[in-house]
């Protein structure tokens, strides 16, 4: 009939396989200094007074789902395709992404609430206390993020979002630490609300920020970083391509994008060549790894029932 399919798989198993042992472990580590140190927090926050302290532990109890789910996402992801998820399970991570995301707006919410309420009466809070348990938070973070730096964050978007999570946390820690200081030396009682408030307008920019990118993952949106037109451009420069049309771009998870297209060539065109060359550019340029693409000769016409393509 003219038409051919071309799959392009150039995956590293071995060396994707080392980099997921090096992801868990960093996570878990990660996650279970987090965690412990939350409990502290909880306990710091309710003892000293400080909602600061306690929206910095509701940061970290975000991260620590956050991480959990990196880490049971991951864990996930290494099942084999099966007949009913020709895909595998790669893709929970973005559900547990746009989750953990919709939670952390939730939680931020819940701080501002409570910061309003100290505003207009604020409580008496043990500065002295509140400043150990954040030095010491601000130690456990510095930690935490060592070991996801040793991990593969720069093309893990799992192991960088975590990453990013533990930063903030770092940020909160140092903003607890300011307000114990001010409030020691010159006693100002609405320092600890003000911190909460700052931690709380982190925790919803990179909970809004990772809902977008999951739910654009979810929609099948194309990938921030490609930009299909370029993609399209790139492909009709092939010799011998007259038209590149029914092209998707789209992605399982952020790190592993997709795409389909039919491809119409001039009749002395070479099936295989074409399909070759489209593959080492969609590989080299783009990182795209997978692909389905249909090449058919454009006397043939388009395959649609309407005898139209887009």
């Amino acid at each position: 009939m003219g038409h051919s399919h071309g799959h392009s798989h150039s995956h590293g198993h071995s060396h994707g396989h080392s980099h997921g042992t090096g992801n868990k472990k960093a996570l878990l580590t990660a996650l279970i200094l987090i965690t412990t140190f939350m409990v502290v927090e909880v306990i710091g926050g309710l003892a000293t007074n400080s909602l600061a302290l306690l929206s910095d532990a509701g940061h970290m109890l975000s991260d620590a789902v956050a991480l959990g789910l990196s880490y049971f996402a991951i864990m996930l992801g290494e099942r084999k395709a099966t007949l009913s998820k020709t895909f595998g399970y790669r893709r929970f991570e973005i559900i547990a992404a746009s989750i953990n995301g919709i939670t952390l707006m939730l939680i931020s919410l819940y701080i501002f609430f409570e910061a309003f309420q100290r505003f207009t009466n604020p409580p008496a809070v043990q500065s002295t206390g509140m400043l150990m348990i954040s030095v010491i938070g601000l130690l456990v973070n510095l930690a935490a993020a060592w070991v996801l730096m040793k991990g593969d964050k720069e093309e893990n978007l799992n192991v960088r979002s975590a990453f990013l999570h533990v930063m903030g946390d770092m940020l909160g820690s140092v903003g607890a630490i300011v307000a114990a200081l001010l409030m020691m030396f010159l006693g100002w009682g609405i320092a600890d609300p003000i911190a909460s408030v700052v931690v709380a307008i982190l925790i919803i920019i990179s909970g809004w920020r990772v809902t977008k990118d999951s739910f654009n993952v979810l929609m099948e949106g194309t990938p921030s970083h490609i930009d299909v037109e370029n993609v399209k451009a790139s492909l009709q420069k092939i010799p011998l391509v007259k038209e590149v049309h029914d092209l998707h771009v789209w992605s399982i998870t952020p790190e592993q994008p997709m795409l389909s297209c039919h491809m119409a060539i001039a009749g002395a065109g070479n099936h295989d060549e074409v399909l070759q060359r489209a593959q080492s550019i969609l590989h080299d340029d783009f990182g795209i790894e997978h692909s389905t693409i249909q090449v058919e000769h454009e006397d043939n016409g388009c395959p649609s029932p309407h005898g139209t393509c887009n």
